[in-house]
This record gives C-alpha cells, sequence and structure tokens, in this order.
C-alpha cells in the first residue's frame, strides 16, 4: 500500500469519524434550541443566542483553553470521564467531539434559526385548526419546510468541524489515532518539512472548501427557486 496513504488515513478516517458524530449531535443540540430561539417570547433568550455565537468572534485558542480547563481531570472531565472509562475528557476523542460540538454549534444552530423563522406563524396555525398537536405540527409542517436549513446546517457543521485546528490542538493535542485530525496532520508535515505531503493534503482540503461553497450556493439557489 501507498506509503503516503498510511501516513494520512489515520487522520482522514478520524476527521470523519469526528465531524460526523459531531454533526449529529448538533442536530440532535440544534434543532431544539433554534427551533425555541424562533418560538420564545422571553427577554432572555437573545442572551442565550449571543452565547451560543460565541464562537464566531472568540479566538479558538481562547474557547480551546477554556474547554481544557473544564475537561481536565480537576473539573467537569474529572467528573464525566469515570463513565467512559478515563480519568479525564481532555487529550482523548471524547474531549474532541465535546469541543467540536460547542466550537461549531452557531454553525447549525443559526441556519435551522433563520429556517425557521422563513416557516412564519401561518402553516402552524393551519395545522392547530386541523387539531395537530405542537409536537405533530413541527415534524410535519416546520422540519419539511426548514429542509433547507437543514441542510445548510450540515453541510457546514460537517465541515467546520473538519476544518478545526486551534481547538482541537488546545484540547485533543497530537496522539495519532486518537486525536490527530487532518489539520493537525498538516501542521505536522509542515513543522517536518515533508512539503509533498502537506501539499497534496492541502490541496485536498481545498478542493473540499470548494465543494462545500458549491453546495451551499446550490441550496440556496434551490432555495429561492423553491420560494418563488
Amino acid at each position: 500500500m501507498d506509503p503516503l496513504f498510511d501516513a494520512m488515513w489515520p487522520s482522514v478516517r478520524l476527521t470523519l469519524e469526528l465531524a460526523a458524530l459531531t454533526t449529529l449531535l448538533l442536530l440532535i443540540v440544534g434543532t431544539p434550541l433554534a427551533w425555541w430561539l424562533v418560538r420564545a417570547r422571553v427577554w432572555w433568550k437573545e442572551p442565550v443566542a449571543a452565547i451560543v455565537s460565541l464562537p464566531l468572534v472568540l479566538p479558538p485558542t481562547v474557547l480551546g483553553f477554556y474547554l481544557l480547563i473544564a475537561l481536565g481531570p480537576d473539573a467537569l472531565g474529572g467528573l464525566i470521564g469515570p463513565a467512559f472509562g478515563l480519568r479525564t475528557l481532555a487529550f482523548t476523542f471524547e474531549g474532541l467531539v465535546i469541543g467540536s460540538v460547542i466550537y461549531s454549534l452557531p454553525f447549525v444552530v443559526q441556519p435551522l434559526r433563520n429556517a425557521f423563522a422563513a416557516v412564519g406563524d401561518r402553516p402552524l396555525e393551519v395545522a392547530a385548526t386541523l387539531r395537530a398537536s405542537p409536537w405533530r405540527a413541527f415534524w410535519s409542517v416546520a422540519v419539511p419546510l426548514a429542509r433547507p436549513g437543514f441542510l445548510s446546517a450540515c453541510v457546514l457543521g460537517f465541515a467546520h468541524t473538519v476544518g478545526e485546528f486551534g481547538v482541537v490542538l488546545m484540547i485533543g493535542g497530537n496522539i495519532p489515532g486518537e486525536t490527530k485530525v487532518l489539520s493537525i496532520a498538516l501542521y505536522d508535515f509542515v513543522e517536518t518539512a515533508q512539503w509533498r505531503e502537506a501539499h497534496i493534503l492541502a490541496a485536498g482540503l481545498v478542493v473540499f472548501a470548494f465543494c462545500v461553497i458549491l453546495a451551499m450556493a446550490l441550496i440556496e439557489k434551490r432555495t429561492l427557486k423553491a420560494g418563488a
């Protein structure tokens, strides 16, 4: 087998696993949160929205620093870690998942919030007149109408997780097969002057980024066409 493939594959596999699991968890957490941010009539929902959006403006190393402390053995990580058979969640794959969910949360919540806001009240009011419960109206009316938002959220959440560097380096370090994702592998190749490997990996990430942008453009185009 190609030595270059052997060198890169563990990081590729780990990155895909991290991005897929993070995206799934983000949808589970972000969907009810986005719905609440749209439907709630409380004054403190905007402060909550601001907290969710903090990763957009915080330097990744700042967020990673506080997550590293929180996931350490003397904090939350020491309480949750034993459930996974670990002394701490810092420098583990489980810690990377937690950090990635927090770091990418606004990239999922914001598209979902916009999509739910675009649904409006009228379809839900019609569903209520047909005796649909709020739960059923959400799944049978709001979710189908917000489908473009879900597609955008999935693409952005997955892509943002793949491109993480500062946060994953702070809380995961550089452990092969455990926390060494693609961005860290690229950093390693540059640090050790393995330019061929660095060029190939960087080019692959550029192609991936192009595909993400193209997918977002197609989703937006399809949404505009459906709304016309």
